[in-house]
């Protein structure tokens, strides 16, 4: 299968690369990215002479190159996106442009030659649950975005939507959790806990820490997304969860613990604006139509995280530094 990765230099799009080429050894993938501030190339660093790889720097919001990758294409998988948070706070017209945008940009072209698309999105676009309930998110949950990052792609789930139920799009949308493992840039919550803690540096943790998310290792996602596409049914959404809910603050204590280092190193800074008090979600669809089951628990996926960014400080200084990201910058301009 010949498959498009957009944003595949991004964390969860690298570890899908790596996933497809270990399980499929005749897959081909072209792998565009427009390597803003959390693409990578360092992360797929081991595939650059793949013969079944190719890179290429590009925008999903430039229609003729879309129509030209595209049309070469099977398949078209989605991970293109603006997701920082904080960042769509100070500035949300990147997030409209890529998230939106972009995505009409990639039905268009899917549209007009035929292809299959999966878009992957995220449990934000249905808002908060309370503290100390048992509801979960499901796939006929409401929309409820709280950030304009979570507007944005609760925009562009409902554009897909809309593309197959007007234009019959052969399209598939997963919303998953928290993700986390190798490779995840290092401005989100686990990798700064590590590498604060790594340096005894204070780490900056939002109001009480009490905020719940149910959290995903990198890889049980892709293997998620990989079942989506060989088993799920065109038009239909599946929500991906790692069955791990935890508090922010228990998170910090478990990785601290696992280091060695002490829960003073802790800092309770002023939350942000709109934050989402819990997340959870409701795998059951998923698991159940299309056999999903996970490889990691909580624990030992953050043990291998941990073990990961201790061993792999050099690709931590080159994405601080930038000076690896901008040599292939010059490398790959088009």
């Amino acid at each position: 299968m010949k498959y498009l990765v957009t944003g595949g230099a991004g964390f969860i799009g690298s570890n899908f690369i790596r996933f497809i080429f270990g399980k499929y050894r005749d897959a081909q993938i072209v792998n565009l990215d427009k390597l803003t501030y959390a693409g990578n190339l360092a992360n797929l660093k081991d595939l650059e002479n793949h013969p079944n790889y190719k890179f290429i720097k590009g925008d999903i919001t430039d229609p003729k190159l879309m129509d030209e990758l595209v049309s070469a294409c099977d398949i078209v998988v989605n991970f293109a996106a603006e997701t920082h948070v904080d960042r769509s706070i100070l500035g949300p017209a990147e997030f409209v442009q890529t998230n939106i945008v972009g995505t009409h940009v990639l039905l268009d072209a899917v549209k007009k030659h035929d292809k299959r698309i999966h878009h992957i999105s995220t449990d934000e676009v249905f808002g908060s649950l309370k503290l100390n309930d048992n509801a979960r998110f499901n796939e006929t949950t409401p929309y409820d975005p709280s950030s304009p990052y979570s507007a944005s792609k609760a925009s562009s789930d409902h554009l897909v939507r809309a593309y197959v139920r007007t234009f019959r799009v052969k399209a598939t949308i997963s919303n998953c959790s928290n993700n986390y493992g190798p490779y995840q840039f290092i401005e989100k919550l686990i990798p700064i806990i590590i590498l604060h803690a790594v340096e005894d540096k204070k780490i900056p943790v939002y109001g009480k820490g009490e905020n719940v998310r149910d959290w995903i290792q990198v890889e049980d996602h892709c293997h998620a997304i990989d079942l989506i596409i060989s088993k799920g049914k065109i038009g239909e959404t599946y929500l991906v969860g790692g069955n791990a809910e935890e508090s922010n603050i228990n998170i910090v204590k478990m990785i601290l613990k696992q280091m060695g280092k002490p829960e003073s190193l802790i800092e309770f800074v002023t939350d942000r604006k709109g934050h989402d008090l819990r997340y959870a979600i409701d795998s059951e669809k998923i698991e159940k139509e299309l056999g999903f089951s996970r490889k990691y628990d909580l624990a030992t996926g953050l043990k291998e995280t941990v073990d990961w960014y201790l061993a792999n400080q050099g690709w931590v200084e080159a994405l601080r530094n930038k000076d690896y990201q901008k040599y292939y910058e010059q490398q790959y301009k088009r």
